[in-house]
């Protein structure tokens, strides 16, 4: 079944006349970003060049896609928009809610027995709108996507961060929040800033023990999780057409651990050769039509300084495997010296899980690679050091790969198989020991190994890796092996080196399943009925958010000041929490409680200015609203690094917090801020973040002046009576100042819609 498939020829139609307009009114030749971007302009009409880095640009995305747990609340949100169907394609996929414990089948009836309520009103909002819902066991969001829905040359948002997975088929994808989703189904144009562009210049051949994977750690370690904020990265060259189109996935996924926008690749025959085995042959001769519009000008590949904002190159050839972490992925460690800096560091050298999944190498060509490693441990009899546990991508993936004998090997391991969903990755782990809080170490081929992540012990130190290099960390049970020189012994006392690893791209006998786990919307939405239960713990109906007054915000009190990474993990953390992605106040009980208070140094201890005790950050922030008094959060870089969840600014708007105030921004939060009707602030001068005290009071002295390009200045006022006047920055454009004033983008849209 092909999806959307006139959707896409529509979009290749206008295509080739889109881009050569962007082309004449550039006066240069473009880059496969460009091109797309160019070629979605919301009005269609590419009369005017826009400013990297600068230009604000209403957009067309041709679809949406959302995971079950963000789901929730952006459905929630569009059912207030007054459309009767989802005004582009839109689908929804059932992936997070499930947690790893036992194996696949248990834990895959558990969640269906804990979270039937939210499957049930994902799957009747889904029929009702006419988007396609994706059961739970289908699959991780973006191997699905990237399996059904992606295409060269495209254009999808998605809510999750991870949606640039789907940059591995030429498309630019791009992580939103549910309030940005909610815009594009309802018809609305989705705006975003010009992005810089990052040229990745791929030469060589990758050989051995690298994969993939390396490539991305090795761009992470250069970049750092904040170094392609606001920019996409586009990879080109010899290098990058000897990559699968899966292996490109897995590069543009973790481009969201870099900060990027998101990430691409030009269209190659590695892409069309995905194309026609995953049963969308008319998607290829589609695009093939267009070939010489989906990758980027000759003139620009072959002078990328001129082009591009930056320019790194990396030669495949010489290229070696990467073991980055512990606790941020941009610490990239070559595997020759990993022994030795873990050494240095005092890192656990005991590896006790080696984990292969997520949505970042669960392919079937992923799943060869590791077993390829695990093959040899069985025929050579070594026993696997650690335990071991896996998630495919898909029930497709799973399905083929049972049918190959490839979960086999991994079974003849007591690998654990999970389900086709996140499980440990995105913390839906019930690891047996994490409540003891033991320092360990794991390895995963994960992408996001931030502290707590996994398993919620803080003391565990998570490594990202290859899934071969997984499974041959896994089988050693130690950190400091390294497969390409050092031995294992088996069961006779051999000393046995590991063979290099090799993958099957695509299944030769093709891609198959019985039940891919798809729901089709009914034909007719109106007469099917979105229930949500009263009194639900899970599920509750949104109330607006209330207009701005157009006044001044005074008597702000300090809830927190953070230290250092804040990460949407901390700002509402994930795991546990996820049942109540649904209901806003009871989600809003996790509001900041992984932020560190600098004033203590502790999580979740925040000093009550009105009691003079300390307690809770949602216990204070409620005494705060309960008495009318609106707070500020103060934070460092990069604040609301992570996850694209707007939870993370939803729930500090419905406790009362007013404003956001920090050296950086993370962009989606940023977004998600000013969609939710705050006020995201950045600190003219940085080290005014020294100068906030725990007993300070706020006011705005010039916010009745809300203006694009005008700073806003903040009057804060000590414990001893003394003040300071800060100047502080802000992004908002006239549109985006128009939601602050309705109390959100969301108001703003019921508003329009009434006209």
């Amino acid at each position: 079944m092909i999806f959307d498939i006139d959707m896409i020829k529509e979009v290749y139609a206008k295509f080739p006349e889109r881009v050569e307009a962007a082309r004449k009114v550039t006066g240069k030749p473009l880059t496969l970003a460009e091109k797309i971007l160019y070629a979605h302009l919301w009005d269609g009409q590419t009369d005017k060049a826009y400013t990297r880095g600068k230009s604000y640009v209403d957009f067309a995305p041709d679809r949406v896609a959302m995971q079950d747990a963000t789901a929730q609340m952006a459905l929630l949100q569009f059912m207030q928009s007054g459309r009767k169907q989802a005004a582009v394609p839109s689908t929804v996929h059932c992936d997070h809610l499930i947690q790893a414990k036992i194996g696949a089948d248990k834990d895959l009836q558990e969640a269906i027995n804990k979270s039937s309520e939210v499957f049930n009103f994902l799957s009747s909002v889904s029929d009702k709108y006419g988007i396609g819902f994706w059961k739970p066991g289908a699959g991780i969001i973006h191997q699905v996507v990237l399996e059904n829905y992606a295409f060269p040359g495209g254009m999808m948002i998605g809510t999750d961060s991870h949606t640039v997975n789907a940059g591995g088929l030429g498309m630019v994808a791009i992580g939103v929040g549910g309030a940005d989703a909610v815009d594009v189904m309802a018809g609305m144009p989705w705006e975003l800033k010009f992005p810089k562009l990052i040229g990745v210049k791929l030469t060589g051949k990758m050989n051995g023990w690298t994969a993939s994977k390396d490539v991305i750690l090795k761009v992470a370690g250069i970049l750092t999780v904040k170094g392609g904020t606001g920019a996409i990265v586009e990879y080109f060259g010899e290098g990058a057409k000897s990559l699968s189109g899966t292996g490109k996935g897995t590069i543009c996924n973790m481009g969201a651990e870099i900060g990027a926008t998101t990430s691409t690749f030009g269209y190659d025959d590695a892409m069309e050769r995905y194309l026609r085995a995953t049963g969308r042959a008319e998607v290829a001769d589609a695009a093939n039509g267009i070939r010489e519009h989906l990758t980027g000008d000759n003139e620009v590949y072959a002078n990328p300084e001129e082009h591009f904002d930056q320019v790194i190159e990396i030669n495949l050839s010489e290229l070696e495997p990467h073991i980055n972490g512990p606790f941020t992925p941009d610490l990239a460690t070559p595997i020759s010296k990993m022994g030795e800096v873990a050494k240095e560091n005092g890192w656990p050298m005991d590896v006790e899980w080696g984990l292969i999944g997520s949505c970042t190498n669960s392919s079937y060509e992923d799943l060869t690679r590791a077993q390829s490693v695990a093959q040899q441990a069985v025929d050579k009899k070594l026993k696997t050091k650690s335990d071991f546990g896996i998630n495919p991508g898909s029930e497709q993936v799973r399905y083929t790969a049972d049918r190959d004998g490839i979960l086999k090997t991994f079974e003849d391991l007591d690998a654990t198989i999970f389900t086709n969903a996140c499980g440990p990755c995105i913390g839906q782990w019930a690891r047996t020991g994490a409540d003891k809080q033991e320092k360990n170490t794991i390895i995963h081929s994960f992408n996001r190994n931030f502290a707590k992540r996994a398993d919620g012990n803080p003391n565990t130190h998570a490594f990202v890796a290859s899934p071969e290099m997984v499974a041959a960390i896994a089988i050693s049970g130690r950190l400091d092996f390294n497969p390409l020189k050092d031995t294992l012994t088996n069961e006779n006392g051999e000393e046995i080196l590991l063979e290099e690893p090799h993958g099957i791209e695509l299944p030769e006998k093709g891609f198959a399943v019985e039940d891919s786990g798809y729901q089709e919307p009914a034909e007719d939405g109106s007469k099917v009925e979105v229930k949500v239960a009263e009194g639900s713990e899970r599920l509750e109906l949104l109330t607006p958010f209330e207009p701005w007054d157009g006044k001044n915000y005074t008597g702000m009190k300090l809830i927190i000041k953070a230290k250092g990474k804040c990460t949407t993990d901390h700002i509402s953390m994930a795991g546990p929490w996820l049942r109540f992605r649904g209901h806003l106040d009871n989600i809003s009980n996790n509001t900041l409680t992984g932020a560190v208070n600098a004033f203590n140094d502790k999580t979740d201890s925040v000093k009550n200015q009105l009691t003079g005790e300390y307690g809770p950050v949602p216990k204070v922030q409620r005494a705060y609203k309960a008495e009318g008094i609106k707070t500020i959060v103060v934070g460092d870089h990069n604040y609301g690094e992570g996850s694209s969840r707007e939870h993370a600014a939803m729930q500090p708007r419905h406790l009362g917090m007013a404003v956001v105030l920090v050296k950086s921004f993370a962009r989606i939060h940023e977004t998600n801020l000013k969609k939710q009707g705050m006020l995201g602030l950045t600190f003219a001068k940085e080290e005014d973040y020294d100068l906030i005290q725990e007993d300070d009071t706020f006011d705005t002295v010039d916010l009745d002046q809300f203006a694009e390009d005008k700073p806003i200045h903040i009057k804060i006022t000590h414990a001893d009576g003394s003040t300071d006047t800060i100047k502080c920055n802000h992004t908002y454009n006239e549109g985006q100042i128009a939601w602050f004033r309705a109390g959100s983008a969301l108001n703003k849209i019921k508003e329009d819609n009434k006209k």
